[in-house]
């Protein structure tokens, strides 16, 4: 499988320097970054919305690998994926489920 960086290089049908030269001038961010925090949000809907293990959270937004999901949230979000939840956690009776791409 393809890293969504190359996938988003080659559907661009740019170069890969072109594409990520016009992909920074467009968004402020590198390719990587730019997925990285799409990944951290989708992470922190889950982490206020679910009672899923921070594991599992890292698994289903792209991440294999836990710890390396957990340094990346806290440099990004300033805080532990345990603590976000624990202070943004919304109430069980005011959660909507999440849609999944399997649904």
């Amino acid at each position: 499988m393809a890293s969504p960086v190359d996938e988003m290089t080659r559907r661009s049908k740019l170069s890969e320097r072109t594409f990520k030269r016009r992909f920074m001038a467009a968004t402020g961010l590198a390719p990587l970054d730019y997925v990285q925090r799409l990944r951290v949000e989708d992470a922190k809907r889950r982490l206020e919305r679910t009672d899923d293990s921070v594991d599992d959270i890292a698994w289903r937004v792209g991440y294999e690998d836990p710890a390396f999901f957990r340094r990346l949230f806290r440099r990004v979000v300033g805080m532990a994926p345990g603590a976000y939840r624990k202070r943004f956690s919304i109430p069980d009776f005011a959660r909507t489920p999440l849609r999944t791409s399997a649904d």
